[in-house]
């Protein structure tokens, strides 16, 4: 792993890798930005004047600068947790702050997912469709559908070898888009009159279709999140200088799609601007092009839904699922269940919308809730580094009418592709909110007693022969956060349900750290010699392999002669055989006897329908079920208290 340190050095390397990784998404976008605005003029019955050519392109310039720009680059990549960007990464900086701030943390995470659905769909189709400028006839969705399945299958294998071809590829793009666009700025340089805000301004307030353009504006900075969220690949000076070329080039090719619009707007007929401004003889090149610098956004888009996921999971906010590691690169991982998951959602969507302009609003609406979300987030870890209110005051102000008037405009297509964001992200929103809010529940009901009671009987239990060994070593794992607590279903478990008469009674506690490397234990002997808590501290992004994590610390206690985990049967410790270990999981279940209102009881139905289609918590904690107890304990216990009889006289 690289160091903080490291990651902000600026480097050729790393500029290079910025272009590959975080630039994907917003380096496509004019594929299909000045075609959604025009498209959306045009269907409404408007005229593409000269006035609208320019203030859509003041908007679009100004919009770079404001939102990704001053916003993202300048601001947000401050606030890095540990070298490490993304909402959830944000959240972690600040969740201490308030407790409902796990609902933007949600939303946005959500939104990104969202949006990991719809970028392979749009960005492909919309260069794929860029054939049918040379070849009319041309079935775009059957291509389109094949690329998406290879790009979905090639995950599992990891994409290190690929991911290493994603700079120069992205370069040679951002070049191509700076010549295709400066050679129509030189042939009408008065374009550049698009750079005044004035021609902006004056689009907004004097076109009733104002908010319709807005909406297709706003899709110019989609993928502005993905300059946080990689900044742990890519650091934060890489990011920021790559960033001064490639917002030039986007730029310099709207101004060129500009000047062919104020050329053809008296006979435009919904096509695509880009594709117009590339030479006939250029066509099938800039489209094989273009697909794969679609493909590399949609790569860049699922692996950020890996990351996301994973560390969702580690938050709890999502439930526990299978993640591989393909290769040693770092932060490279493969979630199988949220790959297919990803390749579904993205075939529903070109088979049911087939066309890219139908996507658009779809796309500018989840890219606009993230964009929200964030704001609010940034807003409370600006308080947090206490900078001055009316700092924090401006920059909500200006961000949230910003975001909120693109949001108007973005809601204003719903029916026209946006429902399917709405539908993706309340459903998303569904099992995240119900995971996180279901652990708020369980944890209501979980009784902590004081560990010291039971020293005694513990140490008695061990050494009482006539209770049959259940194992040399004995794991539980505790949510107590005090070494003085225990759960009072552990110690029912061990002394009551079962006696469990073992060498060593061990006790495992996990806890999720806001930062996202950190790999720390802490050892206490609460009985020596038989009684042993371990305390984890693992960043938000750290694997937790317990099995690995626990097998490492007793290999380093052994090794300090700290504890003797020698078998105590005569023939085993004759020859310092090593004692078994067992882990004793306890899985929670709603009885029916239980004291929850309609929406808890609703939330904890959902719950365990979620946690029957995840992983098992033997396996969550990378444990082998061969030497793993399982015991249903219910959530609620019902005591003869909660019961009232009348005795009836004989």
């Amino acid at each position: 792993m690289s160091s903080h340190k490291n990651l902000n050095t600026l480097t050729a390397a790393g500029l290079l890798i910025s272009l590959g990784i975080v630039y994907g998404d917003i380096g496509t976008s004019p594929l299909y930005t000045l075609k959604a605005i025009f498209n959306s003029v045009k269907g409404n019955g408007g005229d593409i004047t000269p006035d609208v050519v320019l203030g859509s392109l003041s908007c679009i310039i100004w919009t770079l600068t404001l939102q990704t720009t001053i916003k993202y680059v300048v601001v947000t990549l401050r606030a890095d947790n540990k070298g490490e960007g993304g909402i959830f990464s944000l959240y972690s900086l600040v969740r201490k702050k308030a407790r409902w701030l796990v609902i933007p943390a949600i939303v946005g995470g959500c939104a990104m997912l969202a949006d990991g659905i719809i970028t392979p769909s749009i960005t492909v189709t919309s260069a794929v469709e860029g054939l049918q400028v040379k070849f009319p006839q041309v079935q775009v969705i059957p291509i389109v559908l094949a690329i998406i399945v290879l790009l979905f299958v090639i995950q599992q294998f990891g994409t290190n070898l690929v991911g290493k071809l994603f700079g120069p590829i992205m370069f040679l793009w951002f070049s191509v888009l700076g010549v295709l666009g400066a050679i129509y700025v030189f042939q009408d340089p008065t374009i550049l009159k698009a750079l005044s805000p004035y021609y902006a301004v004056h689009l907004l307030v004097t076109n009733p279709m104002a908010l319709i353009i807005l909406g297709g504006v706003f899709l110019c900075t989609t993928g502005a999140e993905a300059l946080y969220s990689d900044l742990g690949h890519c650091g934060r000076k890489n990011i920021r200088i790559s960033w001064i070329f490639v917002k030039a080039t986007l730029i310099i090719n709207y101004l060129g799609q500009g000047v062919w619009m104020m050329h053809h707007s008296g006979n435009y007929d919904r096509v695509n601007p880009f594709f117009e401004i590339v030479p006939d003889n250029y066509v099938v090149a800039i489209v094989i092009l273009a697909t794969m610098a679609a493909v590399i956004a949609s790569q860049a888009m699922i692996t950020g839904s890996f990351t996301l996921i994973s560390e969702a999971v580690r938050l709890n906010l999502w439930p526990k699922i299978k993640i591989n590691y393909p290769s040693d690169q770092k932060g490279q991982l493969y979630v199988p269940s949220i790959n297919w998951l990803l390749f579904v959602g993205c075939v529903i969507i070109v088979l049911t919308l087939q066309e890219s302009e139908k996507m658009e609003g779809a796309y500018g609406l989840a890219i606009n809730l993230t964009f929200l979300m964030t704001t609010i987030l940034v807003a409370t870890y600006m308080r947090r580094k206490k900078i001055p209110v009316y700092i924090i005051a401006i920059f909500v102000i200006i961000y949230g009418v910003i975001e909120l008037t693109f949001l108007v405009g973005n809601v204003a297509k719903f029916l026209h592709g946006g429902w399917v964001t709405v539908l993706i992200g309340s459903l998303l929103f569904s099992v995240m909110w119900t995971w996180y809010a279901a652990r708020k529940i369980k944890n209501r009901f979980v009784k902590y007693v004081e560990i010291e009671d039971y020293y005694p009987i513990i140490s008695e239990l061990s050494e009482d022969t006539s209770v049959p060994k259940f194992s040399s070593q004995l794991v539980y794992l505790t949510s107590a956060n005090f070494k003085t607590e225990i759960e009072s279903k552990i110690i029912y478990s061990i002394i009551q349900k079962e006696p469990k008469r073992a060498d060593i009674y061990w006790l495992v506690h996990v806890d999720v750290m806001d930062e996202p490397y950190t790999t720390d234990y802490k050892v206490e002997f609460l009985i020596p010699g038989k009684l042993i808590r371990i305390d984890f501290r693992l960043g938000f992004r750290i694997e937790q392999r317990v099995n690995l994590l626990y097998r490492k610390v007793v290999e380093e206690l052994v090794k300090n002669g700290e504890v003797d985990i020698t078998s105590q049967y005569t023939s085993l410790n004759r020859h310092k055989i090593a004692g078994d270990f067992r882990f004793v999981i306890l899985e929670k279940h709603l009885s029916r006897f239980n004291k929850l209102g309609f929406y808890e009881r609703s939330i904890m139905d959902y719950y365990f329908i979620l946690k029957r289609m995840s992983l098992s918590e033997e396996r969550s904690f990378g444990l082998d079920s061969s030497y793993v107890d399982v015991e249903k304990v219910p959530l609620i216990f019902v005591t003869p208290d909660d019961i009232h009889l009348n005795r009836l006289p004989v």
